[in-house]
């Protein structure tokens, strides 16, 4: 059964049927993390790097930024059963799509805000795929943990 995880969303499932799934991720981030003790995974998809830029927005809807959405998918996984010390991390997504210069580049501000969050985090992605110029999609299988990356005009790959 896939679940959509949409533009400032988060899921965490360990329903064995179930996988997570963020369409065409392009300067947004999606963070898959795993545990494959008790197949606990969650998917994140922010679009802004900190909460700040809007505090009502951050309270209102935590996953639209990496510095409040991040933290909650952590713990909501944890409240689960999954411990961070076995997860696995991946990170997608980034890339300069709409602005291609150098003025706004969310993308680029978006992958320093995580690398800034799991340092403090004492978390190392075990994969990244981000930056460049395409949209991504990915997608996590909850019942083995793989994880699934597909590039604009590609097939999917096994991460």
């Amino acid at each position: 059964m896939n679940i959509v995880v949409g533009l400032s969303d988060m899921k965490v499932s360990n329903e064995q049927d179930s996988v997570l799934i963020s369409y065409s991720l392009g300067s947004c981030i999606g963070i898959m993390i795993y545990d494959p003790v008790p197949k606990i995974g969650g998917l994140l998809n922010f679009m802004l790097p900190e909460s700040t830029l809007d505090a009502k927005k951050g309270q209102k809807n935590p996953c639209m930024f990496a510095d409040t959405g991040i933290p909650a998918l952590f713990k909501a996984a944890t409240e689960r059963g999954a411990v961070k010390e076995r997860m696995k991390v991946i990170v997608a997504g980034g890339a300069q799509i709409i602005d291609q210069g150098t003025f706004l580049n969310i993308g680029e501000k978006n992958i320093l805000a995580v690398q800034n969050i799991f340092s403090g985090l004492n978390v190392v992605p075990s994969i990244q795929d981000v930056g460049g110029y395409v949209n991504r999609t990915v997608k996590l299988l909850i019942n083995s943990g793989e994880a699934w990356l597909k590039v604009s005009g590609q097939e999917f790959k096994k991460l």
